[in-house]
């Protein structure tokens, strides 16, 4: 039987272990599912299996410049509570691998994850390793390498949660860093208008233009009141386009211009964003509990 990348990142994400496990263990068994978990409980290979079903979606945030600031990475490694993510163990992996990903500068996560970390150990096998010890989910969820040739690398880190980095020419440490702090405060989603989606323009568009007609006023006037919201809608959502946090004065484009500066790109991850985390009702799991017994 065809052993396919679906089969595998199924069995991945119902054990908790390594890429090649997993295509080793469904080749063993044919394909067959439960009969590949079973194995790989016999083995040990699976001892996180448990764990990798529950939701990971506290953790850390690592920004690492290189000394030279023309490379960089940016990372976020899962667990399932904030108590673990000040561990010290887990930090220690978490910056161990972000040292990785700047020296390799692998490809994809999965890449990163079949690289040899501790001699022939991989990130994979750490991590597991780190899940039996610390008896939580963990997850090295995303990444990105930031090389400049024409610029330089700046970061900034709000706590351990908020993550920036942030790519400009023309520019020095203090620069970086205050553009990269207004990035963490603002959440812009791309540089200027010229990132935006299209698709996105047309729908805030069209949205402006349903408000505009319902106000009963001529198309002319109807057609000035579309161009002014989205003109504020794009300053809202571009870094070059939002008032400075530091100045509300000036916009950062006005600040870059000032310095003689230019924004390249960025790249903002925050703890857990995009997660689904499950909410805990205490007094229902407590009257759940009782149920059982009763």
């Amino acid at each position: 039987m065809q052993i396919t990348a679906g089969m595998v990142k199924e069995l991945r994400e119902r054990t908790g272990a390594g890429m090649m496990e997993c295509k080793k263990a469904l080749g063993e068994t044919d394909g067959d599912m439960d009969a590949a978990i079973e194995l790989m409980r016999k083995s040990g290979q699976a001892k996180a299996d448990k764990k990798a079903g529950r939701v990971a979606a506290e953790g850390i945030v690592i920004t690492l410049v290189s000394d030279d600031a023309k490379q960089g990475v940016i990372l976020e490694v899962n667990c399932e509570t904030d108590f673990v993510g000040k561990d010290s163990n887990f930090q220690d992996f978490s910056q161990a691998v972000a040292a990785l990903i700047l020296k390799q500068q692998p490809a994809s996560v999965e890449a990163l994850m079949a690289t040899a970390m501790n001699g022939d150990e991989t990130v994979e096998v750490a991590r597991q390793n780190l899940v039996s010890k610390i008896g939580e989910n963990i997850q090295v969820r995303r990444f990105e390498c930031m090389q400049s040739e024409n610029g330089m690398l700046g970061k900034y880190m709000h706590g351990a949660r908020i993550g920036v980095m942030v790519e400009l020419e023309g520019a020095d440490d203090d620069l970086c860093k205050d553009v990269a702090m207004h990035i963490a405060a603002s959440k812009p989603v791309c540089v200027d208008e010229s990132g935006v989606a299209p698709e996105l323009i047309q729908k805030e568009k069209d949205i402006f233009v349903a408000q505009a007609e319902a106000s009963g006023k001529p198309e002319a006037i109807i057609e000035k009141m579309v161009e002014g919201r989205l003109r504020k809608f794009l300053g809202e959502i571009t870094l070059l386009g939002q008032p400075y946090v530091k100045d509300p004065d000036k916009t950062v484009a006005k600040l870059l211009s000032e310095k003689s500066s230019t924004a390249v790109s960025f790249h903002r991850y925050e703890v857990g964003e995009g997660i689904e985390k499950k909410v805990e009702n205490f007094a229902e799991e407590v009257m759940a509990q009782a149920g059982k017994t009763a």
